[in-house]
């Protein structure tokens, strides 16, 4: 563990990540609450640039992460243990899972759970061949609004939190380094990555984690307010949105301030609970049967598409093709980059004790079912009440009110209060546990991987996420404001993506060099045993032939049952050295015997040959084994 720890760290904080992180963070809030304006035209006009010229970028990178998460579950690198060999997992499956949905996209999820399919109904995706419906039900524009909002929200989503979570999974419980997202890519950076290489690793992941759920705050509290509004008539007013703000992020800081069991695991666990209640309750009170249809129908469609529409950059559609990718499949790819650093920490924390392949398919497979249902029962009642329900979500002025859309759709069922009510009881938990959850990984990274942060440094953080949203929402047009958080989101996973791409290289490098080592191993043990046994059967049979004949005239076959008893006792003795110099770095307990664990294994390897070959020359029945010397100068 010495080597992590040249990396210069005062006690709470490592002044050369938190300094320039919080700079950042205050120069763009400052800079939002003067002119905002003017903030948002430059952000808008990079962002144009970037998405123009590097949008397949983000669409190939993406894809490539579900590939690589796929691959390394099937393969046989999936039987690593995320920590010793031994090692058992520290919370159970359903705490894990818990606390896996409530971090990864919780609010998200509550807001867009309706919005999103009826957004893509009534405004398909250019290049799909599908017609705005109009007035008359359109199936193909159902279908196609379910495949892109399984894109957005599924694999891909869940896939890079993967390669970071795992990357730092594997890190921190196999090589024994500091929770931080610079020790990731120490296997390509070596020493480099303790200097300044690391801390802009560091920066760079804090900065968009904390944008990242900025965002995500934002879209809580205009779908609180738009919530209120609908139930209560109160005008939703900038005043409201930074009142919600303020509030919740003080809720937030409750929690921080208890820890992670005590707070995010109690909340996570209780809302989990809450959602599942209010999934059930809109499956039931709606049109059952049709979404269970729908739900199996969904599936299929999407995974007949999904290679299809996982590469599509829409290069025939223009202009309208260019934004709508903009606003829509890149918009997510950077929110769920910009989130990965924050999400793959946090259930890295909570994944010791997992296998690799455990891990990919709880991260990757469990949430990714979950959401699909979730997105069957609110987007599919959504999309039934517009096409046979008689119900228009579309306003006045052409577009779908992302905000209220969920409530609409309560209107046209029974308990429609107690399903508004509740829903917005959800969607204040989601705020609180991402609020917590994110301030608690940033804390982390600017602690130098410190997995006990100190409370001023969480609370910082925490701060910072809710000042972001409240300026950003309550200055100028809160939807201005939003569109600015979603453009800063995707201009910083950018370098971040690329940050990914290494650590999967990193990643693959190390599982195949510790399987290279396992296999090593395990052949020396069978020739270890193998030599065991032969010398016995050979012992056992010479001596049998001594026992029967005596020994009177027998000096010759007594001399090579010497010779023969030696060479392979030294065979054994010298198979037992290798694989005690080699054991130990495949253990993964401790960082620095991990950092050296190839140097052992391949002098014990290199010397084999020359010893072996010397032990076979002195039990050979050389002139020294018959004049009664073994070689060594002691007589036999």
């Amino acid at each position: 563990m010495s080597e992590p720890t040249a990396v210069k760290r005062t006690r709470h904080f490592t002044p050369a990540v938190f300094w320039p992180s919080v700079a950042l963070i205050l120069v763009f809030v400052l800079l939002a609450a003067a002119k905002p304006e003017g903030t948002n035209s430059v952000i808008a006009n990079i962002s144009s640039v970037v998405v123009k010229n590097a949008g397949w970028c983000y669409i190939l990178a993406v894809a490539g992460f579900v590939v690589f998460a796929l691959v390394v579950a099937v393969s046989r690198k999936g039987d690593t243990v995320l920590g010793p060999d031994d090692a058992e997992p520290e919370y159970s499956r359903g705490s894990w899972f818990a606390m896996l949905f409530a971090a990864g996209m919780g609010i998200g999820l509550v807001f867009w759970g309706a919005a999103e399919p009826l957004q893509h109904y009534n405004f398909p995706r250019p290049g799909s061949g599908v017609k705005a419906p109009g007035s008359t039900p359109s199936p193909d524009a159902a279908r196609d609004a379910m495949n892109t909002t399984f894109l957005h929200w599924g694999l891909h989503a869940w896939a890079v939190y993967v390669v970071v979570g795992l990357a730092i999974a594997y890190a921190v419980y196999r090589k024994g380094m500091p929770v931080s997202m610079r020790w990731t890519l120490k296997p390509i950076f070596g020493d480099r990555i303790k200097g300044r290489v690391g801390d802009v690793i560091d920066i760079v992941a804090i900065v968009g984690t904390i944008f990242g759920i900025a965002m995500s705050l934002g879209f809580g509290v205009k779908q609180l307010a738009g919530g209120t509004e609908h139930l209560t008539g109160w005008k939703a007013s900038n005043g409201m949105l930074v009142g919600f703000v303020v509030v919740i992020a003080g809720l937030a800081a409750i929690s921080v301030a208890t820890g992670l069991d005590a707070g995010i695991k109690f909340l996570s666990n209780f809302n989990l609970v809450i959602a599942a209640i209010l999934m059930a309750a809109v499956a039931i009170l709606g049109p059952t049967l049709f979404l269970a249809d729908e739900f199996v129908a969904d599936l299929g469609n999407f995974f007949d598409k999904i290679i299809d529409i996982s590469l599509e950059t829409l290069p025939f559609s223009g202009e309208t093709g260019s934004k709508w990718l903009s606003d829509w499949t890149l918009n997510y790819w950077g929110w769920w980059i910009s989130w990965s650093p924050f999400v793959g920490i946090f259930i890295a924390r909570i994944s010791r004790g997992r296998t690799v392949r455990e891990f990919i398919i709880g991260v990757l497979l469990v949430p990714t079912l979950v959401t699909f249902i979730w997105f069957a029962v609110f987007g599919g009642n959504g999309l039934y009440q517009q096409m046979f329900g008689h119900k228009n979500f579309i306003g006045p002025d052409g577009t779908i009110n992302a905000d209220i859309a969920l409530f609409q759709t309560f209107d046209n069922m029974p308990m429609t209060v107690w399903l508004s009510v509740l829903a917005m009881l959800v969607l204040v938990i989601f705020f609180v546990t991402s609020s917590d959850s994110g301030s608690y990984v940033m804390s982390m990274m600017a602690t130098g991987g410190n997995p006990n942060p100190a409370l001023r440094v969480r609370l910082t953080f925490a701060a910072l996420s809710g000042a972001i949203a409240a300026v950003m929402l309550g200055v100028g047009n809160s939807e201005q404001g939003m569109k600015a958080l979603q453009t800063m989101a995707i201009l910083v996973a950018l370098p971040f993506s690329i940050i990914m791409v290494l650590m999967c290289v990193s990643l693959w490098r190390e599982l195949a060099r510790e399987r290279t080592l396992r296999k090593r191993i395990e052949s020396e043990e069978y020739a270890k045993a193998l030599a065991e046994h032969v010398a016995g059967e050979v012992k056992a049979g010479i001596y049998e032939e001594i026992t029967q004949h005596g020994t009177g005239t027998q000096a010759r076959p007594i001399e090579t049952t010497v010779d023969l008893r030696r060479f392979f006792e030294r065979l054994s003795h010298q198979a037992r050295r290798r694989q005690n110099s080699a054991e130990a770095p495949i253990l993964g307990e401790t960082g620095a015997d991990a950092a050296q664990a190839s140097e052992p294994a391949e002098a014990a390897g290199a010397g084999e040959a020359v010893e072996v070959g010397a032990a076979a020359g002195e039990g050979s029945g050389s002139g020294r084994a018959a004049a009664g010397d073994d070689g060594g100068g002691r007589p036999s």
